[in-house]
């Protein structure tokens, strides 16, 4: 990762004339690998992670497991991570626990810790202490821990004990993010008597959970849903395993996104037809925008006719990391697009619905924003420095119309390291794919 700080700032993005023809890898998912981190930390006996990122948000994991003392070997040349399980139950430390900009960790990391015996001590980076935590907190504080904050009300920094968390019903909101209540899925294993999850209002990014239910299933949880708004877990623990970690399905929308802006064709290896993310609904909105999309045992194939995009209306509710993939394919679409579903994601890193509109205007293409979304008109980008603000999607999402338009520079590219350290190298794999490209305008990231 270290490659990354020596990258030029504002990066630029050089255009390909003809059609790209690419085979790519992108990195394990990153929501797969902390979930799966967590069923190991609580499993009794060992597991190995198979196909692991290696990236700041699954760092700042790892950190946080061996920030309390259990033992986590990486190898990252391997892309395989080892854990010795804790049995259901994390020992104390007087270590500051730091979750860095990670919001899986984040939501994670607290219930976990409440589980454990002592008072922890949980910081964040400035940008995660600007996101909301009280949903947590309090569901926490419903189970018997107590949580203090050290600043504004409902962020960290906080300090949390949970000596002798009980079981019971608790119920969390459902519209603010899954990542809720996939922390509180999470630890209910561990729990005496398990834990009875109520929603009460309509969940968000449910295929999040349902991956989330799945890890869980991998690793011996069992988990029942009455009705839509209501998971019981019963308190079986985790038992370690080997598990694979699938193929990242929203860093594979970027591949894919600029085989439907560049014509010609694109596959991701590895992210197969039978993924459990639900980002590779992305796919699906390519086939719908004109693509023609291929999903077998190897992978998924996307290939275009440059400028033959159709617009149209899509709800990203239950697919929202890929809102700002679409939001920069939609200038090279035929008709308008509009993204909807979406109007949470303004409490992410950034707020992302007013990010992308203020970044496409920039780039001069007409966007309206929504109640939840935009309206995203066709147009031809013009030159700009794309501001990120250390967003890691607002890089990677902003770079593709790089690939179409002259003169389209990032600035930070470094922050791909939160999820994709390797991202400006695949880049470069799909302008090399390209036989037309104009070498003069491409800008190597060695």
């Amino acid at each position: 990762m270290s490659r990354l700080l020596s990258l030029p700032d504002p990066y630029p993005v050089g255009p390909v004339l003809g059609p790209l023809d690419a085979d790519v890898r992108v990195p394990g998912s990153k929501s797969v690998t902390n979930r799966a981190l967590v069923c190991a930390a609580l499993a009794v006996g060992s597991s190995t992670l198979t196909g692991a990122l290696f990236a700041d948000d699954t760092e700042a994991m790892i950190g946080v497991l061996r920030a309390v003392g259990l033992e986590v070997a990486a190898d990252e040349a391997g892309a395989c991570l080892s854990v010795i399980g804790s049995g259901g139950q994390l020992p104390p430390t007087d270590q500051l626990i730091d979750v860095g900009q990670s919001g899986t960790t984040a939501r994670f990391a607290l219930p976990l810790l409440a589980l454990g015996r002592g008072t922890y001590q949980v910081t964040a980076h400035e940008q995660m202490q600007a996101r909301p935590m009280a949903t947590t907190f309090e569901a926490l504080r419903g189970l018997g821990a107590a949580v203090e904050e050290q600043g504004q009300a409902g962020h960290l920094p906080a300090s949390i004990s949970g000596d002798g968390l009980r079981s019971g019903i608790v119920q969390v909101p459902g519209d603010a993010s899954s990542q809720f209540l996939s922390g509180l899925l999470l630890i209910a294993p561990c729990l005496p008597d398990g834990l009875v999850i109520e929603l009460t209002t309509e969940l968000v990014s449910r295929p999040y959970v349902a991956l989330t239910i799945s890890v869980m299933e991998a690793f011996g949880a069992s988990i029942e849903q009455p009705d839509q708004r209501t998971f019981a877990v019963a308190p079986s623990g985790y038992l370690g395993r080997t598990y694979d970690v699938e193929p990242d399905a929203s860093a594979a929308s970027y591949p894919l996104a600029a085989a439907a802006i560049c014509g010609g064709r694109v596959k991701v290896l590895g992210l197969t037809d039978r993924a459990l993310q639900g980002d590779i609904a992305f796919a699906h909105v390519l086939a719908e925008m004109g693509a023609t999309v291929t999903q077998d045992h190897s992978g998924t194939e996307v290939r275009a006719e440059r400028g033959a995009l159709r617009g149209g209306s899509f709800d990203l509710n239950y697919f929202s990391d890929t809102a700002q993939t679409l939001a920069v394919l939609a200038p090279f679409a035929a008709e308008a697009v509009t993204v909807t579903g979406i109007d949470f994601i303004r409490h992410k890193e950034i707020d992302r619905i007013q990010a992308v509109a203020t970044e496409l205007t920039r780039c001069g293409i007409e966007v309206v924003v929504d109640p939840d979304g935009w309206t995203i008109q066709p147009g031809h980008p013009v030159p700009a420095v794309i501001e990120t603000s250390e967003d890691h999607r607002m890089a990677m999402s902003f770079a593709l119309l790089g690939l179409a338009a002259d003169g389209i520079r990032i600035s930070d590219p470094g922050c791909v390291a939160k999820t994709f350290p390797a991202y400006w190298d695949m880049l470069e794999q799909l302008r090399a794919s390209a036989p037309l490209t104009p070498t003069s305008k491409t800008v190597e990231p060695h």
